[in-house]
């Protein structure tokens, strides 16, 4: 029984002097600590091996933390004399007119300026959320062809057109400058894990 006491005392003590950040965790590893793997050992090496596990989980917990990434509709603004206009029509038909910078792509042209363009998969082309139509076909076809992955997402898109592309994938140059593009009335949230084989 004074085992127990000791144990629980130094477990106590071990909590306190780690981060307060790792609270409930913290409590919930006291709660769940495995007593038994310290049964066959002498008193004091009890109370150190129930120190050092507390320690070391401080440690861990802030072994894996991570700084957040880039956040989506990030765009670079124009040098003045290099600006590029381009244009979103809304499922309203009202229009959004912006000046942006070579290189930026639709998706996040659309996010930096709340328009309302989704992108669930986060650019990475696995979706068709950020599906546009482009409204000149003069201009789609200045740009470069869409690749598979591109071809695939669009085939699962609403309102899919001839014109049809994903923002995320189209990049502006200023052969684009002027472009006009059109968001659909409604967006499908189908990525390309959904059609995974299940095993």
């Amino acid at each position: 029984m004074l085992f127990w006491k000791e144990a629980s005392h130094h477990i106590r003590l071990a909590g306190s002097r780690v981060n307060s950040a790792n609270g409930p965790a913290l409590r919930r590893f006291q709660r769940n600590f495995n007593a038994h793997s310290l049964q066959n050992q002498r008193p004091h090496r009890q109370q150190l091996s129930a120190n050092t596990h507390l320690q070391s989980f401080g440690r861990s917990r802030r072994r894996f933390s991570a700084t957040p990434g880039a956040a989506h509709g990030h765009i670079t603004p124009p040098k003045p004399g290099e600006e590029i206009k381009v244009t979103f029509v809304d499922k309203d038909g009202e229009k959004y007119d912006f000046q942006v910078s070579e290189g930026d792509n639709l998706l996040d042209i659309a996010q930096a300026n709340d328009v309302e363009m989704e992108g669930a998969c986060g650019g990475s082309c696995a979706c068709s959320t950020c599906h546009v139509i482009v409204e000149d076909p003069d201009l789609y076809d200045k740009m470069p062809e869409p690749d598979d992955d591109e071809n695939d997402m669009l085939d699962l898109a609403f309102g899919l057109t001839e014109t049809s592309r994903l923002g995320c994938q189209v990049k502006m140059t200023k052969e684009l400058d002027g472009l006009v593009v059109k968001l659909p009335s409604m967006t499908r949230n189908l990525q390309a894990s959904d059609f995974a084989d299940k095993k």
